[in-house]
């Protein structure tokens, strides 16, 4: 066929607005420059993760201002939205960074870079999570899949690196919320699956009604919608109307899901009940020197323990079953130091009923190592059974690599000894009452709880020591572990900590005494006993891996299939 006019075979010029191929291109931008537009053009968006990030955690003690956590979500979900791998690792890294830092604030007694080291190390998990939720926002049903993500990332920083930090789970802020009954059917990672998915159902929302002015003003044949009041496509028309049903829908089915908790019940009803006395020694010097001096601890909690004996033996108090002290109650060795021994024996045969005694104990079979016991003293025989924490806490309890690090983090030598972990459950029978008791941090793992009740724990004590932590803000957060696991298991919680706060957490989450911080105090309370376990007992950690590999199987389908549009893309365009 002979060229036409327009084109000849010799014709070798570029087509009209393009630059001949042999003419010089224009000079690329420097890196400096072209990441100075990057940021510029990110900012807006990096700011509001950043937002966003502060307002989640606004939702967790001490301010407890749950409804944020789903506005934080829907706001993640929503900056995350259509964007690409790399953004949505930015955004979410930028919304996590903040929330962290807010959150384990309380760190800062041991000095703000452990809180800046520890909070960048948790927001490359919501970095990974905001890739997630950008690949998936593509994909129909996006808020489900992004739920499921929220649970996937919370599994893997519940156990990676060194056993995991739980600290900052979406169920922590929701402990006394609507959400909060759901944790009875599959646990915390169950209360996170709801709130995400709410969130993400609470995003879909403008989504969709962004979407539906855009396909209006399309058909219509304009680059916009029309002004407000108009009668066209992108006013208030029956498409448009149609088109915004799936976001009414979306609110409609967030709602639900946030009020799906009034439906679930809470089981309460008791067995039988122990009356049981908490013993809050206090301490002297909060912050990281709160040991003071040898014995000092150990002697608070004794004549605290005396006064209510006393106070039993002129009828003042109702003698107890059994009586609580806290994690680190003895700071010496009682079998190694005789006059702790003498002191806990004198205190334990003046109350006449068992204590359950928290004290660090040299290891038996590893010299250098040291045991952070529960031990059972009895006032006829003396101690007995005991529990040692399963999982100390690394940089805390324990250091790893420590010839390597502590050359380099002086810091770290004050670690002197590595906690050696305990290899079995806590369930100890502690007179009338078969208890389980979990040491501090460990309240915030799943596994660790679980098994205790499982074991037999007819109720949880949570020994722990804040001292370190006081007037922080850490000793809420603990607590509102606590009324977790109790709606969780379906099981009272005591928690008793030397320098507060020790409180009565009733099966159904509510506080029914606490004390409070840096003062002396001796709580008394008869707590229900049950032998019943919850489904979430029952199907453990099923549900937890069963959202995340959907979260995960999600991520993997919105890869192939933008994988094969791009694929795709050359051919349509060359039949075009």
């Amino acid at each position: 066929m002979p060229p036409g006019p327009e084109t000849t075979a010799d014709d070798t010029s570029a087509p009209v607005g393009e630059a001949a191929p042999d003419a010089p291109r224009p000079p690329r931008p420097s890196r400096t420059v072209r990441l100075g537009r990057l940021a510029r053009r990110e900012a807006p968006r990096t700011g509001l993760a950043v937002l966003a990030g502060l307002a989640l955690a606004l939702s967790f003690p001490p301010y407890d201002l749950w409804p944020l956590s789903v506005v934080a979500v829907a706001a993640l979900a929503l900056l995350t939205r259509g964007r690409t791998f790399r953004q949505g690792a930015w955004t979410g890294f930028a919304f996590g960074l903040p929330f962290f830092f807010v959150l384990l604030r309380w760190l800062r007694v041991v000095g703000y870079d452990a809180v800046a080291g520890l909070s960048v190390i948790e927001a490359l998990f919501l970095a990974v999570l905001g890739a997630g939720l950008a690949l998936v926002s593509r994909l129909p049903g996006w808020p489900l899949w992004g739920g499921c993500l929220w649970v996937a990332e919370e599994l893997a920083r519940d156990r990676l690196p060194f056993g995991g930090f739980p600290w900052g789970r979406l169920a922590f802020a929701n402990t006394a919320s609507p959400f909060t009954p759901l944790a009875a059917l599959g646990g915390a990672p169950l209360v996170t699956f709801a709130v995400a998915l709410a969130g993400g159902l609470l995003a879909f929302a403008p989504a969709a009604l962004a979407g539906a002015r855009v396909s209006a003003a399309r058909e219509a044949g304009t680059d916009a919608p029309e002004a407000p009041g108009t009668s066209g496509p992108a006013g208030r028309g029956p498409g448009v109307v149609r088109a915004a049903l799936p976001g009414v829908e979306a609110l409609a089915l967030a709602a639900a899901v946030v009020l799906a908790g009034y439906a679930v019940p809470v089981p309460t009803k008791a067995d039988d009940t122990v009356d049981v006395a908490l013993v809050q020694g206090n301490v002297q010097n909060p912050g990281m020197d709160f040991l003071g001096r040898p014995m000092m601890i150990l002697d608070n909690h004794v004549e605290a323990t005396l006064a209510l004996a006393k106070d039993i033996k002129e009828g003042r108090a109702r003698k107890p079953d059994l009586v609580i002290w806290p994690e680190n109650s003895s700071d010496l060795d009682p079998f190694r130091y005789g006059q702790a021994y003498a002191r806990i024996e004198e205190a334990v045969k003046a109350v006449g009923v068992p204590v359950l005694v928290g004290a660090l104990v040299d290891h038996a079979g590893k010299s250098g190592y040291v045991d952070n016991n529960g031990i059972v003293w009895d006032p006829r025989t003396g101690p007995g059974a005991s529990y040692t924490k399963q999982h100390p806490v690394p940089f805390g309890e324990y250091v790893p690599f420590r010839d390597q690090l502590s050359k380099v983090i002086t810091r770290l030598q004050r670690v002197q000894r590595d906690f050696y972990p305990g290899d079995h459950t806590g369930v100890l029978q502690i007179g009338p009452a078969r208890l389980g008791d979990v040491i501090c941090f460990e309240v915030a793992y799943d596994e660790i709880v679980r098994d205790t009740v499982k074991a037999g724990a007819r109720a949880l004590v949570v020994q722990t020591n804040n001292a370190t932590y006081g007037r922080t803000g850490q000793p809420e957060q603990q607590l509102a572990m606590s009324r977790l696991r109790a709606v969780e298991h379906g099981r009272a919680v005591v928690t008793v900590a030397t320098s507060g706060i020790s409180a009565v957490v009733a099966p159904d989450g509510e506080v029914l005494r606490r004390s409070e911080e840096f003062t002396r105090d001796v709580i008394e309370a008869r707590i229900p006993l049950r032998d019943g376990t919850t489904v979430a007992d029952r199907v453990g950690a099923g549900p937890e891996w069963a959202l995340a590999m959907v979260g995960l199987l999600s991520c993997a389908a919105a890869s192939l299939i933008g994988r094969r549009a791009r694929r795709d893309e050359p051919k349509k365009k060359g039949q075009q």
